[in-house]
């Protein structure tokens, strides 16, 4: 079974899981939810589907050539250690592409999505780049070459994916040996730390043991609270500009540095390496750890209610399109799938408290409702029924609660 498929199975259980968390955090008085950032972890979530639905890269080209003309054939078709060996040789790939994506800048600029949210939750988990087929896929090509048979890679990779889930909570302390071995939430809270005594450590998946192997573990301390976020502030809450940051400032950065080392070095040095020319002409900051705050733009009730009704409803959408993407044309579902970016993007936009963003939704859900009446589409394709009763919603409630609280300026 595809691991997209096995994820999207256990996204049921993820919310569930959310949903227990919240509920512990209020009654126990330490809660460290928040809708707007909440949402917008999620909302990466869901459109780090995207580009597996539609096929995008070339990895199953490479990995099906390497595992048909230069497999090595090590490993038994049917055994437990098969499935022994493919589950830790993937945890150990998984270690050097996790390293590496800190480590090398255009790897980071696909990683750093994962790391831009401030607060440590288990939505926190699914805050995932839309990029990584671009590169992930090269770190895993030893586990064809040793003969480990496609199913079985896709379900270990399912499970350490699975795994690395519930570690992303605050609310569970360190577990004693356990440590020792696998990654939990106290060495996984230090792996998101931007604090200078915890950067760039904790990359396991599953292991702990990698680091401790390859020094470079640090453990947490009592004393040392996590600061959550990037040292470079992302201060938005915008899912593509979250997945393009640091492409665009290394378009930007390789324009305009002069000499073509640099031009070249710019994409592949340390995330902490820019040229001495574009950094004096276009400089950037880093958080003052002495009184960090964090990004939170306040915005009215009527608007956060909007906004999570439409966030529930791309959710839904979301999922339609998963299980009925064989259902439908390629191009529809590419035309789904740019519908789904857009509304999602601008329910985000609207927690920023961007007025422009609401008059481009109700410009949004008018064109939805023309387009849907207008061509009367048969068989009858679930998503876009979806969306047409979203975009139903969305100009109902806009124009009718937002000037009782007063925000005509808004639609004018």
């Amino acid at each position: 079974m595809d691991t997209s498929i096995l994820i999207s199975l256990a996204v049921p259980v993820f919310f569930l899981m959310i949903g227990i968390e919240l509920v512990y955090g209020y009654a126990s008085g330490k809660n460290n939810y928040r809708l707007n950032d909440s949402v917008a972890a999620i909302s990466l979530g869901l459109i780090s589907r995207i580009p597996p639905m539609l096929n995008l890269g070339v990895q199953g080209i490479v990995w099906t050539s390497i595992a048909t003309n230069y497999n090595l054939q090590l490993l038994p078709n049917d055994s437990w250690v098969t499935w022994l060996v493919a589950f830790v040789v993937y945890d150990v790939c998984y270690y050097w592409m996790h390293r590496m994506s800190h480590e090398i800048k255009v790897l980071w600029a696909s990683h750093v999505v994962h790391h831009q949210g401030e607060e440590f939750n288990l939505s926190t988990a699914l805050r995932q780049t839309s990029s990584g087929w671009l590169w992930k896929w090269i770190f895993y090509t030893p586990v064809f070459f040793i003969g480990v048979p496609g199913e079985v890679f896709f379900t270990v990779a399912a499970i350490n994916l699975l795994y690395q889930f519930w570690v992303h909570t605050e609310h569970i302390g360190k577990l004693g040996m356990l440590e020792y071995i696998f990654v939990t939430p106290s060495n996984h809270r230090v792996h998101h730390a931007q604090n200078p005594e915890y950067i760039d450590a904790n990359y396991g998946g599953v292991f702990i043991l990698w680091d401790r192997f390859f020094g470079t573990f640090i453990e947490e301390r009592d004393e040392l609270k996590p600061t959550y976020g990037t040292v470079k502030p992302l201060r938005s809450w915008n899912p593509l500009w979250s997945n393009i940051e640091i492409y665009d400032q290394m378009i930007r950065d390789s324009f305009h540095t002069k000499g073509i080392k640099n031009k070249i070095k710019v994409w592949f040095s340390s995330t902490r390496w820019r040229p001495d020319d574009v950094m004096e002409k276009f400089p950037h900051f880093s958080n003052d750890m002495d009184s960090f705050v964090k990004y939170d733009p306040k915005c009215e009730s009527v608007i956060k209610s909007f906004s999570l009704i439409q966030f529930i409803t791309n959710s839904i959408i979301s999922t339609a399109l998963i299980f009925t993407v064989s259902d439908q044309s390629y191009l529809i579902t590419c035309a789904v799938a740019v519908m789904l970016v857009f509304s999602t993007t601008l329910v985000n936009l609207i927690l920023e408290n961007k007025k422009w963003a609401v008059n481009l939704e109700i410009i949004r859900s008018i064109f939805v409702v023309t387009a849907y009446l207008s061509f009367n589409i048969q068989p009858s394709i679930l998503t876009i029924d979806l969306f047409f009763y979203q975009a139903l919603m969305s100009i109902f409630y806009l124009l009718m609660f937002l000037p009782i609280n007063n925000r005509l300026s808004i639609i004018k």
